[in-house]
């Protein structure tokens, strides 16, 4: 009898030889375990670990459908981790500060390449939202999160796009609990400026300069642990 790992590969083989993409139908039940040659209760299994995983999607009444493929279920183990990580001196969020700089900063050149007049007014308007709400001693969250999301939507990216969405969002759930401080919220008002600045003179160095300096004041309260 196939493990249910096993049936679940055979599903997603099923899937990638009859080049399915997604919101495409998945055969009837009956039809998928004559396929994958697995019995029913193993097929049903399989499909709730896939749909887990977002590689499938069971929409009751209609049948099963190959999922969005979203990174959902990379954000909420990576959420986890990095809120466990709390008593290891937040090792994870540090790793992930260290992939999102990399990202950016590696991406320079394209970024550049692609920024135009109609993204210039998007992250400078952003950039003046999240010194207005500093300077009101309210959170920015949301319109850092948008900023960084712009960076790379003109890139046409899709995997950059979610991955981008991805870390953010697992940074902002885990970064809350550490300590801000009136000086680190202005470096990193700042730095956004910076970034739209560089941008603007099609400068890559000073961009990767600003990228950097956006990121100094989560890597220096990291450093310094919490309560501090």
């Amino acid at each position: 009898m196939l493990r249910q790992h096993e049936v679940a590969e055979r599903i997603k083989q099923y899937i990638l030889q009859n080049r399915l993409g997604p919101g495409d139908p998945l055969p009837t039940e009956a039809e998928l375990c004559a396929a994958v040659g697995a019995s029913r209760s193993s097929v049903r299994e399989a499909i709730k670990t896939l749909t887990a995983l977002d590689i499938v999607e069971v929409r009751h009444g209609h049948g099963t459908y190959v999922g969005r493929l979203s990174l959902a279920a990379l954000v909420e183990s990576l959420t986890f981790r990095g809120l466990l990580s709390r008593s290891d001196d937040f090792r994870v969020l540090s790793e992930l500060v260290q992939v999102r700089q990399t990202i950016e900063q590696g991406l320079a050149g394209p970024i550049l390449a692609a920024f135009d007049d109609g993204l210039h007014g998007e992250l400078l308007d952003l950039a003046d939202q999240m010194a207005e709400r500093a300077a009101r001693g309210e959170s920015f969250i949301e319109q850092d999160r948008e900023f960084h999301l712009l960076l790379m939507e003109p890139l046409g990216n899709e995997l950059i796009t979610q991955l981008t969405a991805a870390f953010w969002d697992v940074h902002a759930i885990v970064a809350h609990t550490l300590d801000t401080t009136p000086e680190s919220v202005r470096e990193t008002v700042e730095a956004h400026h910076a970034i739209v600045a560089a941008l603007s003179a099609g400068d890559v160095t000073a961009f990767t300069q600003a990228v950097e300096a956006h990121y100094a004041p989560v890597r220096r309260r990291l450093q310094e642990g919490p309560g501090h």
